[in-house]
């Protein structure tokens, strides 16, 4: 843990640029928007850019239009490079373009399988969430929290705490949403424009998927395709697998929970998660890739068949060890 250092370079330079990973869940997204206004409460010139554009269905967050797409022409220069919530420096996308054998980093992250690439590395892995420790950072670097930043940092800590149930959800994680609270926002607002807007159509196409998963392995493994043509049928801002997931992790006596996407002819995205038994991160990590004990992902450079021979074939050793 680098704090220090973190306060230390923040107070000796001017300009920042926030980033996170591929594909930011609403805890990356919140803990760049509350980030970028601590420091600009700093006085900082500060820019937040991302491999893609914000989500339309994040746009009710306070100062949503901050978070930039990356475009061929921007520059990292001597500006600070602030990575939240990413355990790997590949994992930014395009936004790596930027980045020079010389350029000064921050990393601030809770992935247990974080290597550890900054300049500076702050890694908690008994952090709720990155909007934990970046509401710990507020208090490093005594900034006061606004309403916008504590709904921000509330949103973000209640998406990875699956609703302040998962494991992650500590004593401590409950006192800071408790001071978090104290601020003029509704809780249930929050939690409706995350989890109840779904478009019908969507709902309608999601029943039909999840009632094609397979149970192997003596139902202890729960296995979902999307081929790249299942994508289409949903709206560009509706989270599929994540909803796959919040189904599917409720069947009796199922252990790990598969979700294959085909991205290319020969590119498969594979996404894990776990009751708790299995550690999915390791699991990822065999192919390249990370995350939590109990949530992780991979991406590997095959076609769908050979991938999920290749994973499931690691998935069923892991199980009858149980």
């Amino acid at each position: 843990m680098s704090w220090e250092k973190v306060k230390s370079l923040i107070k000796s330079k001017n300009d920042f640029v926030i980033t996170t990973h591929l594909n930011p869940d609403p805890d990356a997204l919140c803990s760049e928007l509350a980030l970028h206004t601590g420091l600009k409460k700093l006085g900082k010139k500060v820019q937040i850019i991302n491999d893609e554009p914000l989500p339309d269905r994040f746009s009710f967050l306070p100062s949503a239009n901050k978070i930039k797409g990356f475009q061929p022409y921007m520059k990292l220069a001597d500006r600070v490079l602030i990575v939240l919530d990413c355990g790997e420096l590949n994992r930014i996308g395009k936004v790596e373009q930027l980045v020079t054998d010389d350029a000064m980093i921050i990393n601030i992250d809770h992935h247990v399988t974080n290597d550890d690439f900054g300049s500076v590395n702050v890694v908690d892995h008994l952090a709720s969430s990155t909007a934990q420790m970046i509401y710990e950072m507020h208090q490093v670097l005594k900034v006061s929290l606004t309403r916008d930043s504590a709904l921000c940092l509330y949103t973000g800590i209640m998406a990875d705490t699956g609703s302040f149930v998962y494991d992650n959800t500590t004593a401590q994680t409950h006192a800071i949403v408790a001071h978090l609270m104290g601020f003029d926002f509704s809780a249930y607002d929050v939690y409706r424009q995350l989890y109840e807007q779904v478009p019908l159509e969507d709902l309608k196409s999601l029943n039909k998927i999840v009632s094609r998963f397979d149970a192997l392995y003596d139902d202890k493994v729960i296995v979902v395709d999307l081929k790249k043509r299942i994508f289409k049928k949903f709206s560009e801002n509706f989270d599929l697998r994540d909803k796959i997931f919040k189904t599917l992790r409720t069947i009796r006596g199922s252990e790990i929970y598969v979700i294959f996407s085909e991205e290319k002819r020969n590119k498969t995205q594979v996404n894990f998660r776990s009751s708790g038994k299995v550690d999915v991160a390791s699991l990822a990590r065999c192919y390249g890739g990370g995350g939590h004990k109990k949530a992780s992902g991979c991406t590997l450079d095959q076609d769908f068949k050979t991938t999920k021979a290749i994973v499931l074939k690691q998935v069923q050793k892991l199980v009858s060890e149980l």
